[in-house]
């Protein structure tokens, strides 16, 4: 019992970045949180925090140890989850993952439906752009935005959209608006990290495949970055229609040479594994599914 005190109270101090904060998190002193983790840390034989005055940080067994850790939590929730779901309910915690922008516009409204169909399920969301392994880091699924899945996990499709080339009337003003996609090598443009090809936009055209290699003065790691960039005017935007479609319908940003297009990227959900899949994780794919198969669901850019 004392080893899972243990881990517990070293994952709410990495977690909430304070001994402090991790006491109030667990409603345990601060002596009693630092007494765990120095006990665990010697019983480990080593140091897993480096403290300082100023800030706490992991030491390299230190972030091995904590994914691992995190991991185990997430076994015994799901073993909980498990003896609560033998009347076929779904139950317990579900962790999800899912790119930022698209989380907050097109998944944040649907939460509170689903908890409501299924009040024994909590949630704990994490939006994040950057592409995390959901098996070392304790995820039950995730969304993704991609032309291929990762084929080590399960997928299912849930919609799909287009990528838009467009920028600002007021920039279209100052540099001309392209006539074919060779000319975006001599204008300003705003790119994505996340993007395959980030500097190397690929079209499939009237006379056939174009590629070309931009010059990006800005690049973020962030759709509403980019976003919020291309309206101001900073350059030139290759990016998914359901992030770009409310600014399009309201006139602060251009679409051009529509006829040069990319191969449409999917929306997924993805999982580890069909074996043993949970009853809270099932229902959520196929709530998921079903909201997205929804014919007013405005991800879905029809032009």
């Amino acid at each position: 019992m004392n080893k899972l005190r243990e881990i517990e109270c070293f994952i709410a101090v990495v977690e909430s970045g304070s001994f402090v904060k991790a006491a109030a998190t667990l409603g345990i002193s601060k002596t009693a949180i630092s007494r765990y983790v120095a006990d665990l840390e010697a019983r480990l034989g080593t140091r897993l925090l480096q403290r300082t005055t100023r800030r706490l940080s992991l030491t390299e067994p230190g972030q091995r140890y904590v994914e691992r850790c995190r991991q185990i939590l997430a076994e015994l929730d799901e073993a909980d989850a498990m003896a609560g779901e033998q009347d076929g309910l779904p139950a317990g915690p579900l962790r999800i993952n899912a790119p930022h922008t698209f989380g907050v516009l097109h998944l944040a409204p649907l939460w509170p439906t689903f908890l409501s169909q299924h009040p024994q399920v909590s949630l704990d969301i994490t939006l994040s752009d950057r592409l995390v392994d959901i098996v070392e880091e304790g995820y039950d699924l995730a969304i993704r935005i991609t032309r291929l899945p990762d084929s080590s996990l399960v997928h299912r499709r849930l919609a799909g959209t287009r990528l838009v080339l467009c920028a600002s009337p007021g920039y279209l003003a100052r540099h001309g608006t392209p006539k074919h996609p060779s000319e975006l090598a001599h204008h300003e443009t705003v790119g994505y990290s996340y993007f395959s090809h980030r500097r190397e936009w690929r079209f499939d055209g009237p006379d056939g495949p174009v590629s070309v290699r931009t010059q990006a003065r800005l690049i973020a790691d962030n759709g509403d970055t980019c976003l919020a960039a291309g309206v101001s005017g900073a350059g030139i935007l290759l990016q998914p229609a359901f992030l770009v479609q409310d600014a399009l319908r309201d006139g602060q940003l251009v679409e051009f040479l529509p006829e040069y297009t990319q191969a449409e990227t999917g929306i997924y959900v993805v999982y580890p594994s069909r074996k043993y899949l949970s009853a809270k994780v099932r229902a959520l794919i196929d709530f998921l599914v079903e909201a997205f198969a929804m014919p007013g669901w405005r991800a879905i850019d029809r032009r």
